[in-house]
C-alpha cells in the first residue's frame, strides 16, 4: 500500500513513521523543502505522479495557548490552505481512502461532559484556539461532504485528545502544556529553584495521550478499513487528569521537590475537555500508555535531545 504522510516531521507524523508496523506499507512523507503544501499546484503535481492508495493527513500550524491567541489568522488560514489542498486534491485524483486528524479543540467550549461526535457545530468555541479550530473543523466538514457525495470515497477524521511523547516540542513559547512543564520543572530542579508557576488555579482537567498510542490506532484504522468506521471518530482515553495532577506526575518523574504557584491572571481554556471513546471500543482499540510510563519516555526523549546525562 502506498501511503503519503503530510506532516511527517511533526509529533504525530514521526511516531507513525516509527511504529513497529511502519515496515509494512510503503511511505511518501516529503518535507517542506521538498514539497510546499501551501500551494495547490505542488500538491497536484505530486499526487498525480504517485497515484496513492491512502492519504494520512497529519500536516499544520500548531502551538501552546500563547502562541495561539497571538496568532489566530495564521492558524486559521495556513490550516485551512494547507487542508484544502490535500483534500480536494485527493479528490480530484481519486485517491479513494484519506485519515484526517481533527483535534478535540473543534468542540464547543463550556460542556462538562464527555465530548461526543456529533455535538460538533452546536456551540460557540473556545476563544484561545478559535482560529486554529475553524480551519479544523471546515476541513473534518470538507472531509464529510466527499465522503456522503462520492460513493467509494473514504474521507474520515479522527479528533484525537490532546497528545503528548517524543518528538514533541519543548521552548515554553510553542509547546504544549506537558513538554512546557517538563522543561520548567527540569530547568527548576537544575536550578534549586523552590517554586514553578502553573497558569490558572491547577484545577482544570486535560486528558493527555502518549502520541505512540495514537500511531497504533491509526495502523489500527487502516487494518480495520476505512470503511468500516464513522466519518467522525474521537480517539482518547476517556479519563483526564487535572493539570495540577501532571505537574505532580512530572515533579516526581524528575525530582522535583519544590512547590507549585498559581497565576490566575493566565488564560487557561476549557474547565475540561474530555472525549467521549465509544466508537473508539467498538473497533476494539485503546491506549496502553500510563501516564507516568508517558512521561519517563516523554522525559528521556528530551534528555537525549538535550544531550542532557543525570
Amino acid at each position: 500500500m502506498k501511503i503519503f504522510l503530510t506532516g511527517a516531521n511533526g509529533m504525530v507524523g514521526k511516531n507513525i513513521l516509527a511504529h513497529n508496523k511502519a515496515n509494512k506499507y510503503q511511505f511518501f512523507n516529503p518535507s517542506k523543502n521538498e514539497l510546499n503544501l501551501l500551494s495547490q499546484k505542488n500538491v497536484y503535481n505530486y499526487i498525480e505522479k504517485n497515484s496513492f492508495d491512502l492519504i494520512i493527513h497529519c500536516a499544520g500550524l500548531v502551538g501552546g495557548i500563547l502562541e495561539n491567541t497571538q496568532n489566530q489568522d495564521k492558524f486559521l488560514i495556513e490550516n485551512f490552505e494547507i487542508g484544502k489542498n490535500v483534500i480536494q486534491t485527493a479528490r480530484e485524483l481519486n485517491v479513494k481512502n484519506l485519515i484526517n486528524l481533527g483535534s478535540s479543540c473543534m468542540y464547543p467550549k463550556g460542556i462538562n461532559i464527555p465530548l461526543k461526535e456529533n455535538i460538533l457545530l452546536s456551540g460557540e468555541l473556545e476563544p484561545t484556539n478559535e482560529g486554529y479550530a475553524l480551519a479544523k473543523i471546515a476541513i473534518a466538514k470538507l472531509c464529510d461532504f466527499i465522503s456522503n457525495k462520492y460513493e467509494g470515497y473514504n474521507y474520515k477524521s479522527i479528533i484525537p485528545c490532546n497528545l503528548y511523547g517524543k518528538w514533541d516540542r519543548f521552548d515554553l513559547q510553542r509547546s504544549h502544556m506537558i513538554p512546557a512543564a517538563i522543561s520548567k520543572i527540569h530547568n527548576a530542579k537544575e536550578k534549586n529553584e523552590k517554586f514553578i508557576e502553573i497558569w490558572g488555579d491547577g484545577t482544570a482537567f486535560r486528558e493527555f495521550m502518549y502520541a505512540e498510542d495514537l500511531s497504533d490506532a491509526i495502523y489500527h484504522i487502516i487494518e480495520l478499513g476505512l470503511n468500516n468506521l464513522d466519518n467522525f471518530t474521537n480517539i482518547g482515553l476517556g479519563y483526564d487528569y487535572t493539570i495540577k495532577e501532571y505537574y505532580e506526575t512530572i515533579s516526581k518523574v524528575i525530582g522535583f521537590k519544590g512547590e507549585f504557584v498559581y497565576n490566575l491572571e493566565k488564560p487557561v481554556g476549557m474547565k475540561r475537555k474530555l472525549l467521549d471513546v465509544s466508537k473508539q471500543k467498538e473497533f476494539n482499540w485503546n491506549a496502553k500508555t500510563s501516564l507516568v510510563d508517558g512521561i519517563k519516555k516523554t522525559y528521556d526523549f528530551f534528555l537525549e535531545r538535550h544531550n542532557i546525562r543525570n
